[in-house]
């Protein structure tokens, strides 16, 4: 699947420049509007992103753009294997939510916050057995160098898993997702979270960041192999891995 051309009636491509400050915001009503807004496929979702991941041995696990850290949560719940997990995030707001989340379920000892950028990690080179970022990629400053730094910390034979939104390839689909997209999500994301701009930011976003063989391509091109993509709920979202290599 590749990103088609823009047109006329294309969204422009909005500056990542302060999104942290977007989430801080929105940061309170953060989870309830992803469980109504995507009508509970955000939790199957996560649940398809911690299924790539490697069974067969123990890992420590790196989650960028945590937000409130149900990434790691859910890895905590279906993943035996798991000795640690590191949840990194720019959103002060976001991690003070998650941080809560991890205090309220005794997650505390396995399970760590803090605050960062995706594009410049505090981190030593090869690090961490996999790792993951749900729905954050399109947010970062510079797409390869977020991907460059997910090689750098991965140990060799290290897996990364990315959940990301998408456009679905049906033509009625597409049109019934942009509908949506563009008109009822930010009106009733501003309802809920005081913050309409925040919703439109949402699908300009995701209408104009690769997705499917383009984004596959990147992933490529920085170093990953054995890049793909799998398209989930019809193409709304897509579930892309790769491993580094083993030498």
């Amino acid at each position: 699947m590749t990103a088609p051309s823009p047109t006329a009636s294309d969204p422009e491509t909005p500056s990542r420049e302060g999104v942290e400050q977007i989430f801080n915001r929105i940061a309170p009503t953060y989870d309830l509007l992803n469980r109504l807004l995507s009508f509970r496929r955000d939790v199957v979702w996560r649940k398809k992103l911690i299924a790539a991941l490697p069974s067969d041995k123990p890992v420590a696990l790196l989650d960028l753009a945590t937000g409130t850290a149900d990434v790691l949560i859910t890895a905590q719940r279906r993943m035996p294997n798991l000795v640690r997990g590191l949840g990194i995030d720019m959103s002060e707001q976001m991690l003070v939510k998650g941080q809560e989340k991890l205090d309220a379920q005794g997650l505390t000892e396995t399970l760590v916050l803090q605050q960062g950028d995706a594009t410049a990690l505090t981190l030593e080179d090869d690090t961490f057995d996999a790792v993951t970022i749900a729905f954050g990629i399109r947010n970062v400053m510079n797409t390869e160098t977020a991907l460059s730094e997910m090689l750098r910390v991965l140990k060799p034979a290290g897996t990364v898993a990315i959940l990301e939104f998408s456009l679905p390839r049906n033509a009625i689909v597409r049109g019934v997702y942009l509908l949506f997209f563009r008109h009822i999500l930010p009106r009733f994301g501003g309802l809920i979270s005081g913050d309409r701009k925040a919703y439109q930011y949402l699908n300009q976003t995701v209408e104009t960041y690769p997705y499917g063989k383009d984004f596959t391509d990147i992933m490529d091109r920085v170093g990953f192999n054995s890049s793909t993509c799998r398209p989930l709920s019809f193409g709304i979202a897509s579930l892309y891995t790769g491993e580094k290599s083993s030498s």
